[in-house]
């Protein structure tokens, strides 16, 4: 069983133009994701993109680079070409890291594709975050409930669990859900070939799609914080920041 890191990149970005090319401490941003992943914990570290100069920057620096088209509709679309296009087989596993994640702990990733890889009846992993519940309302902040099994029972941008009786404490938590994911290949073969369905289309989440047609996904707490990821100028300065404090 392989287990391949795939990193999206797109050149596109309506608030951050170029955002994969960004210079951090020296290097593009989608150099130092890719830095960022132990590739001695995978079988490879890729990364898809539609953009020649992308390309150029990511093989400048050694690392692989797969060419993929440039109107998908969904990210996992353009994950699921990418590992088609590796040769990946049915049951190898694909760990998607986001392109703009310079920070990202690997050990989250080796956790995301470990649960999978011991979750049979599992299509795909993730990871969650505890926050507290005066984000409960907040839209942006995606929440997710499971089973004792780990087994995701939904995903909502809504508060859930809904406290009917207001009886939830200011110390107790939410799971916020967090967007590392590892797929089973061949549950990436089959979401390219769903329509959109009716959860997916009004909480505009991916990954509701797997679930209405019968796809179990497991989440774990993420072992290490999740760090910043980079979607506006300010958070660019915030990572670059960061980046001469270590160096």
């Amino acid at each position: 069983m392989k287990k391949v890191v795939i990193i999206p990149a797109r050149y596109n970005s309506t608030r951050l133009p170029g955002k994969p090319l960004q210079d951090i401490a020296g290097k593009p941003m989608v150099v130092r994701v890719c830095e960022a992943v132990d590739a001695s914990q995978f079988t490879e570290v890729v990364v898809a993109t539609d953009d020649e100069r992308i390309t150029q920057a990511v093989e400048a620096a050694g690392y692989r680079v797969v060419m993929t088209q440039a109107d998908h509709l969904s990210g996992t679309d353009r994950l699921q070409e990418a590992a088609s296009k590796l040769g990946l087989l049915d049951d190898d596993i694909v760990i998607n890291l986001q392109g703009d994640e310079p920070l990202m702990p690997s050990e989250n990733l080796q956790q995301v594709a470990s649960l999978l890889e011991q979750s049979p009846d599992a299509s795909v992993a993730t990871l969650y975050e505890e926050v507290s519940v005066e984000e409960a309302d907040n839209p942006n902040i995606v929440k997710l409930v499971q089973g004792q099994d780990n087994r995701v029972l939904y995903f909502s941008r809504a508060s859930i669990p809904f406290d009917r009786d207001n009886t939830r404490q200011q110390t107790d938590s939410l799971k916020r859900h967090v967007g590392v994911y590892a797929y089973r290949k061949k549950a990436l073969d089959q979401f390219t070939n769903y329509a959109e369905g009716q959860l997916e289309a009004l909480e505009k989440l991916e990954q509701l799609r797997f679930m209405e047609n019968g796809h179990f996904i497991n989440a774990d707490k993420a072992q290490r914080p999740i760090p910043v990821g980079v979607d506006t100028p300010e958070d660019l300065a915030t990572v670059r920041a960061l980046f001469e404090e270590q160096s």
